[in-house]
């Protein structure tokens, strides 16, 4: 009946142990954080969100200026095809013949 006694008491002394370095593990991972988190901060990094919000602007951007690129490339050939003085035939007198 001893025996059960000192197991009891071993398990008890046992469960607090654990119970306190949870805490304490707790407490140290919210320290660490709070101190990474405020080493970022003075660094001025970026946050993710803002970083993803730019990275699909910049995609939208880039897709925008290649599709008005290709725009003035078509609108530039079909003025060049009108800008074209008519041929003027051989032995005319604007021919120089």
């Amino acid at each position: 009946m001893a025996e059960n006694r000192l197991f009891d008491d071993l398990a008890k002394v046992a469960s607090g142990a654990l119970g306190t370095l949870t805490g304490v593990r707790t407490e140290l991972e919210t320290r660490i954080r709070e101190q990474v988190e405020r080493i970022l901060d003075r660094m001025n990094l970026v946050r993710r969100e803002e970083f993803d919000a730019v990275q699909a602007m910049v995609a939208n951007a880039r897709a925008a200026q290649e599709r008005l690129e290709a725009r003035v490339a078509a609108l530039e050939a079909r003025t060049a095809d009108r800008a074209e003085p008519p041929a003027t035939p051989i032995g005319s007198p604007a021919g120089g013949g």
